[in-house]
């Protein structure tokens, strides 16, 4: 994986991106950044473990069903104005891939936003599109799922098995190959720690 290759493309593909050495830094440059907005949070490990929620509240009206659960936190966090999340793999071509499992947390990063960040540790940073996608599939969807206590195969084995359990939690998978138009800025928080799954 090159660094510096996949910066500037996710560059050239619309993104922003800004770098952190650690997580606290990102954490205060987006509590800075952030104020009197509607804000979103998708279910992320690397969020959770940033604090985020901890920067925002007192200044945003504040979105994440980690705080207050139910299928209604999730609608409103993914209609929010700014959405925040992170992503399960980076491909050096700048491509940006998510996989979910009722897909409130990919409707986050797709509906119409003012700006959606996406919160990324380097072990995320992969070579290739196909190294991307394995990285999603067989590292990110198996480790969430034996957090979650799934009763699918992948949490046993620690790979995907593409079964057809009812707690399959891969249901959905968006590349983000470009910034979409109609979200006014898209931005790659890097982050030079190794976060989340």
């Amino acid at each position: 994986m090159d660094r510096a290759k996949t910066i500037e493309n996710l560059r050239k593909n619309g993104f922003e991106v800004t770098e952190h050495d650690t997580s606290a830094q990102a954490a205060a440059y987006i509590g800075q950044s952030l104020h009197g907005k509607t804000v979103g949070i998708g279910g992320s490990m690397t969020v959770r473990g940033l604090n985020i929620y901890d920067h925002i509240k007192e200044n945003n009206t504040v979105f994440w069903h980690m705080v207050v659960p139910g299928d209604e936190t999730m609608v409103q966090a993914s209609s929010a104005q700014v959405y925040i999340t992170s992503a399960n793999a980076i491909s050096e071509e700048g491509y940006v891939i998510n996989i979910d499992g009722r897909g409130n947390r990919v409707a986050g990063t797709l509906m119409k936003k003012d700006k959606v960040y996406l919160i990324v540790g380097k072990n995320k940073l992969c070579g290739p599109f196909s190294e991307a996608l394995e990285r999603a599939r067989n590292v990110a969807g198996p480790l969430n799922a034996k957090r979650l206590e799934t009763k699918t195969p992948c949490a046993v084995t620690g790979h995907c098995h593409d079964c057809a359990s009812p707690d399959r939690i891969c249901n959905a998978l968006v590349v983000l190959w470009r910034k979409p138009f109609w979200c006014d800025s898209m931005e790659i928080v890097l982050v030079d720690e190794e976060l989340g799954y």
